[in-house]
């Protein structure tokens, strides 16, 4: 498809572009026909393409396009804060190996791995500098020649290991799925990491039946509105979801039936007044005593799927290996009060199924049919352009959105990009006055300790003084 074989004709070069040069004179045929892979039409671009691959003349012609063939890429340069994440500019055309399409990316997915990733706390992603990203949606761009179940055209989304943030990809076609009618690219990019985890969760893990009970953490964020979504699906199922008080509204209307302020109150205590005798299924996204929590709220015959560690962002850090073993242990030490528990714990990873193509395809189908059926939707918190990654990271990691944040492949407008500055530079401002303030602070709060200190050096001599009149009030007492 690349037409890289053309080299192995290179002796002949000389002769054909005689040749080549004589037939143009005669048809005519204008002298800039390699500038034509440029044009935007299908049917040009696919006949060049099949040329490329029978005949080394159009090899040639396709070398300018290799060349200039470029298209813009977030890339983990490191690891560490937001800055680690920059947009840069990739050059050459990707090659199709067989099974695999090339899909111009409209929409990229937020989650929380990639925040990870970028702290180094996430095994699944390639040392830097490599481009993360999970999911995407966009339209099929080129198909390798063995491709039949994808054509160039089809609006697809795409679920992968890693490299979906950037305007150009790359993947098997069994890693791409394609969209329903009517869904918009926003909400395909929305779908396929939340919705595949919800539903596996839920449904393989959980097998969530009527009138069971569910806790759900975070339930304002991507997978919990998704999970929240799929429990509605099931009759009379009682949905416990813990999330700041300000966004208890949308997740009630959402199909929270019971939402829970964790940073004001302690949801174990709440859930407790509510279902005395416990819960049946219990969704852990936050790892540590939270786990052991929810595993004691668990009724007999309960499951409690752990499926991240969103307190290792606020906490120390490990990699999910790390983490994965010291619960384990933790668990194997009590292993005969599991037993009589008879409850389960069960991990998941979506990012460890990547292989398990068949069990993913069953899952997507069935959340496509319930897309379909109206059931679910996908609901967008915000959408921001590449140029802004550093700005969606950092609203989903203060734990601000409601819903998903969505990355748009569209260059920002240049009046887009100077009001953007000028946000840049008062946030700055904003951030270095936070900064005094909290020096000041700390510098009031440090006098106020060194006055402490004297006030109590100083009394320590009035302490001692009262002390003897005590011990000779008590003498004068026993004279007496």
């Amino acid at each position: 498809m690349s037409g890289e074989d053309a080299p192995a004709q290179q002796q002949n070069a000389e002769e054909q572009k005689q040749q080549q040069q004589q037939q143009q004179e005669e048809t005519k045929t204008p002298a800039e026909s390699p500038k034509t892979e440029s044009k935007p039409d299908p049917p040009p671009t696919s006949a060049s393409t099949e040329a490329a691959a029978d005949t080394p003349a159009p090899a040639a012609e396709k070398a300018p396009e290799e060349d200039t063939f470029s298209y813009r890429a977030l890339v983990l340069t490191g690891y560490g804060g937001y800055d680690k994440v920059k947009l840069q500019v990739k050059k050459g055309k990707p090659a199709l190996k067989s099974g695999e399409v090339m899909v111009r990316v409209k929409m990229c997915g937020l989650n929380f791995a990639d925040l990870m990733a970028r702290q180094g706390l996430y095994d699944r992603l390639p040392s830097p500098p490599v481009t993360p990203g999970m999911e995407c949606s966009g339209i099929i761009e080129a198909v390798a020649e063995d491709v039949t179940d994808r054509k160039v055209g089809d609006k697809v989304l795409v679920l992968n290991r890693s490299g979906m943030w950037q305007e150009v990809v790359v993947v098997a076609t069994t890693h791409t799925f394609l969209m329903p009618e009517g869904m918009s690219f926003e909400e395909a990019a929305a779908l396929p990491v939340n919705y595949i985890t919800a539903y596996l969760m839920l449904f393989d893990f959980g097998h969530l039946r009527p009138n069971q009970s569910v806790l759900i953490h975070m339930a304002a964020g991507g997978v919990g509105i998704a999970a929240t979504q799929l429990c509605k699906t099931v009759n009379d199922v009682t949905v416990f979801g813990t999330a700041s008080a300000s966004k208890h509204e949308v997740i009630s209307q959402g199909g929270v039936t019971h939402p829970i302020d964790y940073r004001t109150r302690d949801y174990v205590e709440e859930i407790r007044k509510i279902s005395p005798k416990g819960l049946d299924i219990v969704l852990d996204p936050l790892g540590g005593s939270d786990t052991h929590k929810g595993y004691n709220l668990l009724k007999p015959m309960g499951k409690l799927v752990s499926y991240g560690a969103a307190n290792m962002l606020a906490g120390q850090k490990k990699n999910l290996f790390a983490v994965a073993k010291t619960w384990y242990q933790q668990f194997s030490v009590h292993t005969l009060s599991l037993i009589q528990g008879n409850r389960s714990v069960c991990g998941f990873h979506l990012g460890y199924l990547d292989s398990e193509t068949e069990l993913i395809a069953q899952a997507m189908a069935a959340v496509m049919d319930l897309y379909r059926q109206e059931k679910i939707k996908p609901r967008i918190d915000s959408t921001y352009h590449l140029e802004q990654v550093g700005d969606a990271m950092r609203r989903m990691q203060e734990r601000s959105n409601i819903g998903k944040i969505i990355l748009t492949t569209e260059p920002m407008k240049e009046e887009e990009k100077k009001e953007e500055a000028k946000k840049d530079e008062e946030k700055k401002k904003d951030d270095k006055k936070k900064d005094d303030k909290k020096k000041d602070d700390k510098k009031k709060d440090d006098t106020k300790k060194e006055e402490k200190k004297e006030e109590k050096k100083k009394e320590e001599p009035k302490k001692d003084d009262k002390k003897a009149e005590e011990k000779k009030e008590e003498a004068k007492k026993e004279e007496n």
